[in-house]
């Protein structure tokens, strides 16, 4: 069992706290395992290591400089978090109580959802919990600008025929960039059309890849061209943006991506990588092996990472 319900105490100091998706606590620990980060508890879906911080495809969020805080009162422990700076997010685990009167001290933070398309919010954000009543876990830095990596958006419930815009949304966020009125965009494995429907509201020219028809209304819309073609049989040709949702073994995936990562083929690369079991977590390190590529596990994700590329000529 991965989780526990409260900390258990760790033999040595944390140096990093890595936080996983709910339900997903066991590829980040086989990941963390793999990198040779070791882990000394568990508190909640937050693995805490002694080991240096590092990159990590399936932490939602990385706390990089962890430190533990005695709180003798609640007034204690928001006046340590405020001597540090001003914006903090809370993870609750246990303590709900004392943790939500120490957050009431502290200045409130502004996490509206995001109108797409907007960049990720830019103030500087900490993150801390409580491991005991007594003591706190606080981080003034962490990886993901958000509240515990949790990217949330104004959603469109009625425009596109599935809720899987919501990953490109997402990922075009962490990239701080998306296709602009004009740009052509090849769309593999569209239907229903969620992202092709996304990616044509921007303006866009998109080319929807699929043996499987796009959902009428996406297909009608002015910029949309479909092509009934399988996304492996595809040649490679100039575009601004390549996206794939392809439902696929992660190895066709990676053979997919490293023909559109070759000179004069894709720009930026916006791609899902769909896992089986636990035996196809450690192709995820092909996949970030591929200079420039960065893997990630979205908040809106669910059994799978997204790979995020830009040519090194952008």
């Amino acid at each position: 069992m991965l989780m526990t319900d409260s900390l258990v105490p760790a033999r040595a100091a944390c140096r990093a706290a890595y936080l996983a998706a709910e339900g997903f606590e066991a590829p980040l620990l086989a990941e963390l395992t793999r990198l040779g980060i070791g882990v000394s508890a568990w508190h909640g879906r937050l693995a805490l290591s002694p080991d240096p911080p590092a990159p990590v495809a399936w932490a939602l969020d990385i706390w990089t400089a962890p430190q533990e805080i005695a709180v003798p009162s609640v007034k204690a422990g928001a006046n340590a978090l405020r001597a540090m700076q001003r914006n903090w997010s809370a993870y609750p685990v246990a303590h709900f109580r004392r943790l939500a009167l120490i957050q009431g001290l502290l200045p409130p933070v502004k996490a509206a959802p995001l109108v797409f398309p907007a960049p990720a919010p830019t103030a500087h954000l900490g993150a801390w919990t409580l491991l005991a009543p007594d003591l706190m876990l606080a981080s003034p830095t962490k990886s993901s600008p958000f509240v515990n990596g949790e990217p949330r958006f104004v959603e469109d419930r009625t425009g596109p025929p599935s809720r899987a815009y919501l990953k490109l949304w997402e990922a075009c966020t962490r990239m701080g960039a998306w296709p602009r009125p004009g740009e052509t965009c090849l769309d593999l494995g569209a239907s229903p059309g969620g992202w092709t429907w996304a990616l044509a509201k921007l303006g866009a020219r998109v080319v929807a890849v699929d043996k499987a028809p796009l959902d009428p209304a996406v297909a009608a819309m002015p910029q949309v061209t479909e092509r009934g073609e399988s996304a492996f049989a595809l040649a490679v040709e100039p575009v601004d943006w390549l996206f794939s949702d392809v439902i696929a073994y992660p190895d066709r995936i990676l053979e997919l991506v490293r023909r559109w990562t070759e000179p004069g083929a894709a720009k930026r690369i916006i791609c899902s990588v769909k896992f089986q079991g636990e035996s196809d977590y450690a192709s995820a390190d092909d996949f970030g092996a591929i200079p420039g590529a960065r893997l990630c596990h979205l908040f809106h994700n669910k059994h799978e990472l997204t790979l995020i590329w830009e040519s090194p000529s952008l």
